[in-house]
C-alpha cells in the first residue's frame, strides 16, 4: 500500500483547504481585513508566506504597456535572501562587508556555467561584469536571477544593493496574462506588520502604472496564505487615488 499515506495526507489538506474557503465570505474585504482573515484561516504546519496577487489592466505584450520594479518592503519577508555578487577588484571586497553570501569575479561566472549552480536566491553584479555575465542568460534568466540595471542589481554601488536585497527587497513584474505575485511577508508576521507591507508593495504597482495603460487599471487583488484559499480585495481605493 505505498500510496495509502500520500493519498490520505491529500484527503486531510483537501479537508483542511475546503474548512478555511467556507469562511471566506464571497465580496471583497478591505486590506486589513483580508490580512486578518488570511491568519485567522491558516492550517499548515509551517510558517506560510503571504502573497498578493494583482490583475492589471494592461496587455504585456505592448513594451509601453510593461510593469516592472522593486520595492523594499518595511518588514522584510522573514526570512534573508542568500545573495551571490560578481564584481571585480574592491568591488569584491565592498560585497564581502556588507554582508554577501557568495563574492568573486569570472570564477562565479565559470562556476555557474560549468555546474548550473543555483545556490542562492538573488545576484547583484557590477556593470564591467555584465558582458561576461550574457554567458548565463539560459541559466539566470528564466528563474529571475539575471541582474538588471532597472531593478538595481547591476550597480556600482554593491553595499546598498547588498543590504537592500538583505533587508527584503521585492521584484515585481507583470506576467503574460496581465498579473502581477509578490511575497509581502510570513503569516507569524504581526498583522500591521503584513498590512504595511502588502499596502507598500501595491503602491509601489500602483505608481509603476504605464501612461499607455487606459481605463482600469487593477481589476482585481486577492491576499492569500501559501496553502491556503484568496481573499478578494476591494480595489476601489486602487483606482481612485495613488496609495
Amino acid at each position: 500500500m505505498p500510496f495509502g499515506p500520500v493519498n490520505n495526507m491529500a484527503h486531510k489538506t483537501g479537508k483542511k483547504f475546503a474548512a478555511a474557503a467556507k469562511q471566506v465570505e464571497k465580496r471583497p474585504y478591505k486590506l486589513d481585513d483580508a490580512i486578518a482573515l488570511v491568519q485567522k484561516i491558516k492550517f499548515a504546519k509551517f510558517d506560510e508566506t503571504v502573497e498578493v496577487h494583482l490583475r492589471l489592466g494592461v496587455d504585456p505584450k505592448h513594451a509601453d504597456q510593461m510593469v516592472r520594479g522593486t520595492v523594499v518592503l518595511p518588514n522584510g519577508l522573514g526570512k534573508s535572501k542568500t545573495v551571490l555578487v560578481i564584481a571585480s577588484g574592491e568591488k569584491i571586497r565592498e560585497a564581502e562587508a556588507a554582508g554577501a553570501d557568495f563574492f568573486g569575479g569570472e570564477e562565479m561566472v565559470t562556476k555557474i556555467q560549468a555546474e548550473n549552480w543555483l545556490a542562492y536566491d538573488a545576484v547583484v553584479a557590477t556593470p564591467d561584469m555584465m558582458r561576461s555575465l550574457a554567458r548565463l542568460g539560459k541559466i539566470l534568466g528564466p528563474r529571475g536571477l539575471m541582474p538588471n540595471p532597472k531593478t538595481g542589481t547591476v550597480t556600482t554601488d554593491i553595499a546598498t544593493a547588498v543590504k537592500e536585497v538583505k533587508a527584503g527587497k521585492v521584484e515585481f513584474r507583470v506576467d503574460k496574462t496581465g498579473v502581477i505575485h509578490a511575497p509581502v511577508g510570513k503569516v507569524g508576521f504581526t498583522t500591521p506588520k503584513l498590512i504595511e507591507n502588502a499596502n507598500t508593495l501595491i503602491g509601489a504597482v500602483v505608481r509603476a502604472k504605464p501612461a499607455a495603460a487606459k481605463g482600469k487599471y487593477v481589476k482585481s487583488a486577492t491576499v492569500c496564505s501559501t496553502m491556503g484559499p484568496g481573499v478578494a480585495l476591494d480595489v476601489t481605493v486602487y483606482n481612485a487615488k495613488m496609495v
